[in-house]
């Protein structure tokens, strides 16, 4: 059943075909929120998306191009005509041992910072008159990865500090109109984690909530920051205590 709202506000939730950002992007949905949701080459998915979650829309767009991240934003002005959300959710990864440089190539360093930083700054650099306009709020996904010595590669971990210093410096240079905060999770759960399995028994047997992360919990995170009102230019780890290791 969907919660009632005063008003009905919009968010848009990059990277929300699957994981983490579905996640995300069915709970505000459920909370009375209209939702445009986003992958690249995920068409098919997209259409799936809207039956899943009715009355929202989604957008093909690559975050990591500035004229696709400016028109994912123009196309949710289009769609709802505002603005009040935006979920940096959009990212990729994959396990290359830290110590095995010449496993990471110039092309997978450079999408990596394509996608999970560069794109991040192209869609709220587009989205920000906007949520200037509403009073709204960015919520980044950073990751554990970065503010320790961890992550699935050094280039992930490299591209997410980068997140998190970003949202630091985002906060401090847009506020009061827009709040910017950021998520940073653990391992979690999802598609692309699954087959992780050596990380998944050490998280199970020493994190201290002895358990995995899963995308709700994340969701979680992200209603409780839509809330707090004083709180903006800090990070969340989302880790059942992992980085206290």
């Amino acid at each position: 059943m969907r919660e009632p709202q005063q008003l009905q506000r919009t968010a848009l939730v990059t990277g929300s075909s699957s994981g983490i950002g579905f996640a995300i992007a069915r709970r505000l949905h459920a909370a009375g929120w209209q939702v445009v949701t986003n992958g690249f080459r995920t068409e098919a998915r997209g259409a799936e998306l809207i039956d899943e979650l009715p009355g929202a829309h989604y957008i093909d767009a690559d975050v990591g191009d500035p004229a696709d991240a400016a028109a994912l934003v123009d196309g949710s002005l289009a769609r709802f005509g505002r603005l009040d959300l935006l979920i940096n959710n959009a990212g990729i990864a994959r396990q290359i041992p830290h110590r095995d440089l010449d496993a990471v190539s110039d092309e997978f360093w450079n999408a990596i910072m394509r996608v999970n930083l560069t794109g991040t700054w192209n869609v709220t650099k587009a989205a920000v008159p906007h949520l200037r306009e509403a009073r709204g709020q960015i919520i980044n996904t950073g990751s554990l990865a970065g503010f320790t010595a961890a992550g699935s590669s050094v280039p992930y971990a490299v591209s997410k500090a980068g997140v998190l210093h970003l949202t630091k410096l985002l906060a401090k240079a847009l506020g009061p109109e827009v709040r910017v905060n950021a998520l940073a999770p653990g391992y979690i759960d999802t598609p692309l984690t699954h087959d992780w399995q050596s990380l998944r028994e050490y998280i199970e047997n020493n994190a201290p909530a002895q358990r995995l992360g899963n995308p709700d919990d994340v969701a979680d995170v992200v209603m409780g920051l839509i809330a707090m009102e004083y709180v903006t230019g800090t990070f969340i780890p989302i880790d059942g205590g992992l980085h206290l290791l």
